[in-house]
């Protein structure tokens, strides 16, 4: 089987015959970017540069899925944002938030833009996401992102505010949370129809390092079951941290899969989801897959399989300064060692 069939089937929980090496989050490299002659900048702007840097991860690599988009503003720019995407920069440069929306607690009873599927970054995405299946949709697994519903209101206001709020206020952030969760919906609905396999919501601002399971059961996890249960395409729920306190409440989501990062004890998060739960994770995608050496990232790929997950899959998004042969030594590594457990 192919790598677009592998993963399709890994999602379908159907029999594959080794484990997959992929993710639903940025994977673009500086390699990629330099073969084809273009600079990181620029790539954000252009969909046809978009889809043939996140095409190229597979191209290079073998890197089993395609992924767009490469930064973390889209859905705060499409809710009105001002958002700094550095056109002219040199160098590895992501877009930033320059305003807020909201500056204030007495500000947070905000309505979403009728136009919200037409606003911003969102159609040139759905864009990419076509160009992208065009071109490598046979041979891998098209993946998109959505942010979650803490991690955009952590977007749209400052997130210290956010977070008090969440302890003294949390009927008002819970409105804001589902309303975040209807713009998430429909940015996600957008991909979708672009033609994307998977989508993963990344709640990054809802980890277990800074809210209790409580909190996180009681606040957070309303509008993320909200979000999961309107995905048609397979969904991932991936939250960064400690998670083992909560991923019963990830998985009670309802996601296809939930994602890991290193510091979740993944052989323990097995024991408390079963054999048939979907886990994808959990190596460090910097201080292994771009600090490290082939030595270390072979090492890990075997610990990750040994350790349970469902895929070899980073713990955030890959670094683009990723040495080629730490990428070469990850995928050979899972080929050879991921089909014997």
């Amino acid at each position: 089987m192919n790598s677009r069939e592998r993963v399709l089937k890994l999602f379908k929980k159907e029999p594959i015959d080794r484990v997959p090496c992929f993710s639903g989050m940025g994977n673009i490299t500086e390699e990629g970017i330099k073969k084809l002659g273009y600079k990181f900048a620029g790539i954000h702007l252009d969909a046809k540069m978009m889809a043939d840097t996140a095409a190229s991860t597979y191209k290079l690599f073998g890197f089993e899925c395609g992924v767009v988009p490469v930064d973390l503003c889209v859905e705060a720019e499409a809710m009105g944002c001002v958002i700094n995407v550095y056109p002219h920069a040199e160098g590895i440069l992501y877009p930033t938030i320059k305003e807020k929306l909201i500056h204030k607690e007495d500000e947070m009873d905000i309505r979403l833009p009728a136009d919200l599927a037409s606003r911003g970054r969102v159609p040139l995405l759905k864009e990419a996401i076509s160009l992208l299946k065009k071109d490598i949709g046979n041979d891998v697994a098209i993946g998109s992102y959505v942010l979650g519903p803490f991690t955009l209101a952590g977007q749209i206001m400052e997130l210290n505010d956010l977070l008090k709020l969440s302890f003294k206020k949390a009927d008002k952030v819970a409105k804001l949370l589902d309303l975040m969760a209807d713009a998430i919906i429909i940015v996600a609905k957008e991909y979708e129809k672009a033609g994307t396999d998977y989508i993963t919501v990344r709640e990054m601002g809802a980890t277990s390092d800074v809210l209790s399971p409580r909190v996180f059961k009681s606040l957070i996890l309303p509008p993320l079951r909200k979000i999961i249960k309107e995905i048609s395409a397979f969904s991932v729920l991936h939250i960064c941290g400690k998670t083992n306190d909560i991923v019963p409440f990830m998985a009670e989501a309802g996601p296809t899969a939930i994602s890991v990062e290193q510091k979740n004890d993944v052989t323990e998060t097995r024991k408390k989801l079963g054999k048939d739960a979907l886990i994808f994770g959990n190596y460090d995608a910097y201080n292994v897959l771009v600090a490290g050496d082939e030595s270390l990232v072979r090492t890990t790929v075997k610990k990750c399989i040994d350790d349970g997950v469902s895929a070899v899959w980073p713990g955030c998004d890959i670094w683009p300064t990723v040495p080629p042969q730490n990428m070469i030594a990850m995928l050979d590594e899972t080929k050879k060692y991921g089909g014997k457990q």
